[in-house]
């Protein structure tokens, strides 16, 4: 049987493309081409390759604006560090950090205001949850 067997991509609408490339690649440090920009899951230094399909209720405020029907979650090293670069970039935090077993949660927004989540894992702990992974 055919399956599915990784993500190729996460697509979303933006008020001027160009722009978000450049934004993306100067405070997020991904490689913009004229598709979007590219990003690697976890490159070679993460034994965990898994992603996450989330399945929200229509209802939720999680994401932000009710009118942001998907949102990006990027694996971050180092939450701490990397929120004051955002901090110094003029970057909008949402939030503070939360911490998990399985690792520390930071939402930001992107200029046109997309709701981003940045996740610091802690692989071990997450392995060991697995599908027991509390829900938000």
């Amino acid at each position: 049987m055919a399956q599915v067997i990784g993500l190729g991509g996460v697509f979303l609408k933006f008020q001027n493309p160009e722009a978000m490339r450049i934004w993306y690649k100067d405070v997020l440090g991904m490689a913009p081409n004229a598709y979007g920009v590219l990003f690697e899951f976890n490159g070679d230094t993460h034994p965990t390759k898994g992603y996450q399909l989330g399945t929200f209720e229509a209802s939720s405020d999680y994401f932000g604006d009710p009118n942001q029907q998907a949102m990006l979650n990027f694996r971050v090293d180092d939450l701490e560090t990397f929120k004051t670069q955002l901090e110094a970039a003029n970057v909008t935090i949402v939030d503070a950090i939360e911490s998990y077993s399985y690792g520390k949660y930071l939402h930001i927004e992107d200029p046109e205001g997309n709701r981003i989540e940045l996740w610091e894992t802690v692989d071990s702990e997450f392995e060991k949850v697995g599908d027991a992974m509390p829900m938000k």
